[in-house]
């Protein structure tokens, strides 16, 4: 078979190996593809039979130009740059690769707490300038300290993400209000309960941390009604999708002091735009989208994605989104 990775860079650098996929057939792995070029992307697939895209939008246009594509592989969990209902008319299965990333992203979305309650990079170049050298005192810190233990956080998608998440934030001795469609009562203990309303939740948690897909209920979940609802001084957390925040709206809050600070590895448009309000925006750590990808969250997905591709040639689809 012919198998064509269109964007395969943030999967692998170059630290990982293809040798998995390589295994199954005549592989190409391109770095990056043009998203906006059609052309480039019926070219670069031409007779494959296995495509693979992380980015890389899949259209009607494209299926009706390459009748050779059997698979669709999505490196990714959300699988919204492919026309899944367009591959499913011409038969195709489009797979993704769910949970991959469960413990790096819950990780990663602690880490963003942390810096902000501790500011330990801004502290460490402080120190590298030569401030405490200077300092008259044996210690110094220039931003509020803040401690977690007793405290409340408040996760709004409460599935794999949400519940490593909130191991980690009830370890610190943090009590976790879950808010979810689904109630597994096997998490429910002495510091983690369910909430059936948001405005509870809202009104209730010194943290706040957005782990939900985006769906059209939860888009703009974050915006000035319940920003108002909110405890002054709340921390906002989001590394799921950014267009779950209005960030005119949050940059608002954080100006104001009504939102004590943020922290963000997603905003509404990827790569970030120079104009996004949210970069002149006070106590607002912004990462690139890296919650998911340590080596072994990487690892795992390229794994996944020969499986699936290996359960597909055994007649046996797993994954399967459409």
């Amino acid at each position: 078979m012919k198998i064509v990775v269109l964007d395969g860079y943030t999967l692998n650098p170059g630290d990982l190996d293809w040798s998995g996929l390589e295994a199954l057939g005549q592989c190409t792995v391109y770095d990056r593809t043009p998203l906006t070029d059609v052309e480039e992307i019926i070219r670069r697939i031409g007779d494959a039979e296995i495509v693979y895209t992380n980015k890389t939008p899949l259209s009607a246009e494209v299926f009706d130009a390459c009748p050779g594509i059997r698979f669709i592989g999505v490196l990714a969990t959300g699988y919204n740059v492919v026309d899944i209902q367009a591959a499913k008319a011409k038969g195709i299965p489009v797979c993704n690769i769910p949970s991959y990333g469960t413990a790096a992203v819950g990780q990663f979305a602690i880490g963003l707490l942390l810096e902000i309650c501790h500011h330990i990079g801004h502290h460490d170049q402080a120190v590298k300038e030569g401030r405490w050298s200077s300092n008259p005192d044996w210690c110094f810190w220039d931003y509020p300290l803040i401690e977690l233990d007793g405290k409340t956080m408040g996760i709004i998608g409460y599935g794999r993400i949400g519940q490593a998440t909130g191991r980690i934030a009830q370890a610190m001795g943090m009590h976790v209000l879950a808010y979810d469609t689904y109630h597994d009562e096997e998490l429910v203990n002495g510091q983690c309960r369910y909430v059936d309303d948001l405005d509870e939740l809202f009104k209730e948690s010194d943290v706040i941390a957005l782990h939900c897909p985006l769906f059209k209920e939860t888009e703009g979940v974050i915006n000035k009604d319940n920003i108002a609802k909110m405890k002054d001084g709340v921390i906002i957390l989001n590394n799921s999708r950014g267009p779950l925040i209005v960030e005119d709206d949050l940059r608002e809050a954080l100006d104001s002091g009504k939102v004590g600070a943020a922290g963000l590895d997603v905003v509404s448009t990827e790569p970030i735009r120079p104009d996004n309000p949210l970069l002149g925006a006070k106590n607002c750590i912004i990462t690139p989208h890296i919650s998911w990808a340590s080596k072994e969250s990487r690892q795992r997905l390229m794994d996944l994605a020969v499986k699936n591709l290996e359960a597909f040639m055994d007649g046996n689809v797993v994954n399967r989104v459409n």
